[in-house]
């Protein structure tokens, strides 16, 4: 109910799952996303004023497996099981104790944060505190779900011995992580049938993918059972949109190098998992590559591919804003990539095999939608 629930935005025009959404396979299919102030769902979501947010959606399959999260990484669990995340302090022991789920818990915390995707510039309560005010924030939502008897009920019901007015906000950040834990673990894929000893659920083509995957150093980033290495990596993708604020006219996006204040950081993104990954289109931290081909492609002789971009595979209104400075992201593309060079078929190929991570129960999340919720706001389908 939460996570579909657009009293957490400020304006209350906005949900999480709106950016998110089941029916689009938990991404939006935009470039990238629409946030607060606009209508509409997935392609048809329309802004006024033609507004988006500097980053893609990225969806929400197998978050279980995953110890980082958001593009850069700013909320993440460390080797010694701490969290980081951009509150600091602010996110207590007390909250801690409360997620169960590792960082997928805290998740649910920060987009709620942002004016562009949730909080909105002015016209309520949350937008009137101060950018850092997270404690504030936070505790204004719990003060709008408390004014809600079915939530108050929800929550007692969730953590049994705590009443409703002794939680903070932790605690329905928690049980938003729960619930994409719950729902979007999609493991049962061919490839995985495949390890377990069925020869039967890969065709050739995509057995020759197989191997050009792991001889083709994909398995550098993409390692293990889990095909991610939570790691970051600058992997010579274009820049466009709003951008972060960094670089000149604020239209770049440093990506890792924003959280972590190293500059070898700068224009490294977060791997993203491959289970499920045909239904995630477009793809890329700005969704800058259109299709699944096209983005397995890029990694074929990598340099010439970003001077080569084409920016027509982006939505009409962002073409114009790739910006001119591949030059600069060269400077500390991942060294790895360098000497990728696919043979005749290659891409081809390692697109077939990716087809093979799709879990067939994914196709179709429609059923996670609910009916209505608490506050009986509209739900975004």
């Amino acid at each position: 109910m939460l996570a579909f629930d657009k009293i957490l935005s400020g304006n209350q025009d906005i949900s999480c799952m709106t950016c998110h959404p089941p029916s689009f396979g938990s991404t939006d299919r935009r470039t990238l996303s629409i946030g607060q102030g606009a209508t509409g769902v997935g392609p048809s979501r329309v802004h006024p004023s033609g507004t988006f947010i500097p980053r893609n959606s990225p969806p929400l399959f197998n978050l279980h497996l995953q110890r980082s999260f958001f593009w850069d990484g700013r909320v993440e669990e460390l080797e010694n099981g701490s969290l980081s995340t951009p509150a600091g302090a602010q996110v207590t022991a007390g909250m801690e104790a409360t997620f169960e789920f590792g960082a997928l818990s805290a998740v649910g915390l920060f987009p709620v944060m942002s004016r562009a995707e949730m909080r909105a510039e002015t016209g309520n309560e949350l937008a009137a505190r101060a950018d850092g005010d997270f404690t504030g924030v936070w505790a204004d939502l719990m003060t709008r779900l408390g004014a809600i008897a079915e939530y108050r009920t929800m929550f007692e019901a969730a953590y049994p011995g705590t009443t409703f007015d002794n939680m903070t906000f932790a605690h329905a950040s928690n049980a938003i992580g729960g619930f994409i834990l719950s729902e979007f673990a999609f493991v049962d894929t061919g490839w995985d049938l495949f390890l377990l000893g069925d020869d039967s659920q890969l065709s050739n083509t995509q057995l020759e993918g197989a191997l050009s995957f792991m001889n083709q150093r994909c398995l550098r980033c993409h390692e293990a059972d889990n095909l991610i290495d939570d790691g970051f990596h600058n992997v010579a993708t274009p820049q466009l949109g709003p951008g972060r604020g960094n670089g000149p006219g604020g239209l770049d996006d440093f990506g890792r190098e924003g959280v972590t204040g190293d500059p070898d950081d700068r224009r490294r993104f977060k791997t993203p998992q491959l289970r499920n990954v045909e239904l995630s289109a477009p793809y890329g931290h700005a969704g800058q590559f259109a299709d699944l081909f096209t983005i397995v492609e890029h990694y074929d002789d990598i340099d010439a591919r970003l001077l080569e971009y084409d920016a027509t595979q982006v939505e009409t209104a962002l073409q114009s804003t790739v910006l001119d400075n591949f030059a600069d992201i060269l400077l500390n593309r991942d060294t790895i990539l360098a000497p990728i060079e696919f043979d005749e078929g290659e891409a081809e190929n390692i697109t077939a095999f990716l087809l093979s991570m799709t879990d067939a129960a994914a196709r179709d999340l429609t059923a996670v939608i609910p009916a209505t919720v608490p506050s009986g706001l509209e739900v975004d389908r």
